[in-house]
């Protein structure tokens, strides 16, 4: 590594400016240990105050970014370790893509993990309830796609194809009572892992909120 005297007039971290440069090879010049800690105390202090945005964040990146500063030649008792210099020139982790195609591109992968999860609800009737509400969600997004040709019937081929014949539901009572029309909408959730395991017999349930079924629909209050 280069002699931080023979680059004292580089910046290293130009968001800090050429002043917070100089005191930070200056700092590492300081041969008593003490009054070297003590500046560099300080000079963390004066970045947060040239620097307002700085005070709600931790002060371990400050440091760190005094250490990169002085070429990791500071030798002080400050209040964490030193950042190891290997991690400056290390390559980022490659972000591993989702595995397995997605059936319906433009349903997305969500909508699979809700039938993934709708299938796995063991009552009936709110298994339909599950049902409904992705048969609503996938109506509104493949009428983005197609706004001429759809049908109900579309979204329950899918369903079957999706939950691999798992999901059923009647067309005609979907066509009949409009199941699948999105302004009949109601905000459902799945259950979580303590939800399903705190239920009765371990039953899974696919919360409705207060919804009450009639045939499908929702009983509006007066």
């Amino acid at each position: 590594m280069e002699n931080v005297e023979t680059n004292k007039h580089a910046v290293t971290l130009k968001e800090y400016g050429k002043n917070i440069q100089r005191l930070a090879n200056h700092i590492v010049g300081i041969e008593d240990r003490d009054k070297r800690t003590q500046s560099a105390f300080a000079l963390v202090e004066l970045v947060k105050q040239l620097n307002p945005h700085m005070k709600t964040e931790n002060d371990q990146k400050i440091w760190d970014d005094i250490h990169i500063m002085s070429g990791f030649a500071l030798d002080v008792d400050g209040p964490y370790p030193k950042p190891e210099e290997d991690l400056l020139f290390k390559k980022p982790q490659r972000v591993g893509y989702p595995k397995g195609e997605i059936k319906f591109k433009h349903y997305g992968r969500n909508i699979e993990k809700l039938i993934e999860k709708a299938v796995e609800i063991e009552d009936d009737e709110e298994q339909e309830t599950a049902i409904i509400y992705i048969g609503q969600l996938m109506r509104s997004f493949h009428s983005t796609w197609n706004r001429d040709n759809f049908d109900d019937a579309i979204i329950i081929d899918d369903i079957k194809t999706l939950s691999k014949g798992k999901l059923h539901i009647d067309l005609e009572k979907v066509r009949e009572m409009g199941l699948f029309e999105t302004n009949t909408r109601r905000d459902f959730k799945l259950p979580s892992e303590t939800e399903r395991s705190s239920s009765g017999g371990g039953r899974k349930k696919f919360n409705g909120g207060d919804r009450r079924r009639n045939g499908g629909h929702s009983k509006k209050r007066r």
